[in-house]
């Protein structure tokens, strides 16, 4: 489904992404670790068509992205949905008319079919009867819910995660966990998520990537990775302060965000 090869990208002189490597199955997913300031974020964007690279290839179902031009990427966006670390609601719209976004800028639907899907969607996601409320009534929690609502509207293909379990509780974090298992499951997506959080991690992915140093330096099953050898690896999901990570070796640190 998705194919990166030797992604590199620099902001301002400092190397963000390091001929990275990383391959995606259609209908799995991928989770995406490392410190804050790695990468995670850039990388979804590259995957996303959002930024370009200084060099190498994001191949999304056989197309080199790239190489496209923005209109044809925005073909190509159409394939996926996203769910923002923020969850990114317009405040100045509902619940309905955020989750109809999409569906009223890239479809020619009726007034009548959107708010069917609105409404499906939103029922997907457990939301059902919110329709008329405005961002701000909501807790963080509903709110990824209602992000997550948006992000299937358009019946995607593929679902980007960014830290999907930021700034929730951890009863409310395990239940976003949840939802995600069980949209993979009911919409046979492929998902790729980037998470420090491990706990989250371990439930959501069908195999999981440690980025670091501007690389993918291991991926493997929650098991294998809970058995790695490598010690990078362990320090990270063991949070340990002491160690190889605690160097300040990795290229572009605090850099995440361009």
């Amino acid at each position: 489904m998705i194919t990166v090869e030797d992604l590199t990208k620099s902001f301002n002189g400092n190397l963000v992404l390091d001929k990275l490597c990383v391959h995606i199955e259609e209908g799995e997913t991928v989770v995406v670790i490392g410190r804050s300031g790695c990468g995670k974020s850039v990388l979804l964007k590259h995957i996303v068509g959002l930024v370009k690279p200084d060099s190498g290839h994001v191949i999304v179902k056989g197309q080199d992205i790239t190489r496209l031009s923005e209109r044809q990427l925005d073909q190509v966006r159409k394939h996926f949905g996203v769910l923002f670390q923020g969850s990114a609601l317009f405040d100045s719209l509902t619940v309905a008319e955020n989750v109809a976004f999409g569906l009223v800028q890239h479809t020619r639907m009726s007034r009548k079919e959107i708010e069917a899907k609105v409404a499906g969607s939103l029922d997907v996601v457990g939301m059902r009867g919110v329709e008329n409320k405005m961002p701000a009534e909501l807790s963080g929690g509903m709110k990824k819910r209602v992000a997550l609502a948006r992000a299937i509207a358009l019946d995607p293909s593929i679902i980007l995660y960014d830290e999907p379990t930021t700034g929730l509780d951890p009863i409310m974090a395990d239940a976003i966990n949840e939802l995600i298992v069980c949209l993979k499951q009911r919409l046979a997506v492929t998902s790729i998520a980037v998470t420090h959080d491990m706990k989250s991690a371990y439930k959501m992915a069908d195999r999981i990537a440690m980025l670091y140093g501007g690389k993918i330096i291991e991926v493997g099953t929650p098991q294998q990775i809970k058995a790695s050898a490598n010690p990078v690896v362990q320090q990270f999901i063991q949070g340990k302060a002491e160690g190889p990570i605690t160097q300040c070796s990795e290229p572009g640190a605090g850099r995440e965000k361009p």
